[in-house]
């Protein structure tokens, strides 16, 4: 086996090599710098001996790199080119290993909005599991007028789950001659059909859906209040018009509208105004009430 030699020339194995002669006048002691002598340092010969430096390790090495550099120059690919390749290498494999999409479950959604969060997840049954983009595919989902957020998580070798949270469903908005679906933060629900939710009450006017989420809890405190109501209406963009199934009126202040609907639960309880009917109840002066009654009536 050839020796380890740095800086000198190659010597054979079956010959000694010669000792250097000290130096005149001393003691036989050896160079303090031995490497820049040509000599082997032990603790270097060492260290170099863990290393893979055989000729048949660096031959492989340099074919590599060759074979590597021929392609590229060769197809003019790109790096990203070679990335997509070893990435379709490594589905292969994985497809190989059984990690394949198999089941996906979608959970937290509505039946409307089913069909189009399915749309959204475009994803092929039997796809490598480690193809898939989570974050592309969460934020497709997030697209969806009917979702609010999503979560997506996979669990191997097969199944992903998308979790969904949906915009509540506050109220329609009539505006322009159309009726939306809004949430409580008087986003418009992209997709909903108003036509759907009989049962949500219906607010009026320009900048009712912004202001619909602080009178609307008001209401559905008073249950009887909430089963004769027909609509809210926004005036000036400052308060409210109650208008009742039976063609009544109560107008609230634009400030202190729990205030007035104490009021008018304490009227309501001392004459049952509600059953009886009336044209109209203003509520916007505090200090009093002012009630017109209907048509033909004391």
């Amino acid at each position: 086996m050839p020796a380890v030699v740095r800086g000198g020339r190659r010597q054979s194995s079956k010959q000694p090599a010669k000792r250097p002669a000290a130096p005149k006048g001393g003691r036989g002691r050896a160079p303090r710098n031995a490497q820049s002598h040509g000599m082997a340092v032990p603790g270097k010969v060492a260290a170099i001996g863990r290393l893979d430096l055989s000729p048949r390790a660096v031959v492989i090495s340099i074919a590599a790199g060759v074979l590597v550099l021929a392609g590229v120059l060769a197809t003019g690919a790109r790096a990203d080119r070679i990335g997509a390749s070893i990435g379709r290498g490594v589905d292969g494999m994985a497809v190989g290993m059984g990690l394949k999409l198999e089941k996906v479950f979608i959970e937290g959604e509505s039946a409307e909005a089913t069909a189009a969060i399915q749309r959204a997840v475009q994803l092929n049954a039997d796809q490598a599991m480690t193809s898939i983009d989570l974050n592309a595919l969460r934020e497709r989902v997030e697209q969806v007028g009917w979702v609010k957020s999503a979560r997506v998580v996979r669990l191997l070798p097969n199944t992903l789950i998308v979790h969904v949270t949906e915009h509540d469903r506050l109220a329609i908005w009539q505006a322009g001659g159309r009726n939306m679906v809004i949430d409580s933060h008087g986003q418009v629900i992209r997709g909903a059909d108003a036509g759907r939710y009989p049962n949500l009450p219906l607010v009026v006017g320009k900048g009712a859906e912004q202001a619909a989420a602080e009178v609307l809890p008001l209401i559905a405190q008073r249950p009887r209040l909430m089963a004769r109501l027909e609509a809210l209406v926004r005036v000036d963009e400052r308060r409210w018009d109650l208008r009742l199934k039976d063609g009544s009126l109560i107008q609230l202040p634009a400030t202190d509208q729990d205030a007035a609907l104490i009021q008018l639960d304490a009227l309501d309880q001392r004459e049952r105004l509600l059953e009886l009917g009336f044209a109209r109840i203003d509520l916007r002066t505090p200090e009093e009430v002012a009630v017109r009654p209907s048509s033909g009536e004391a």
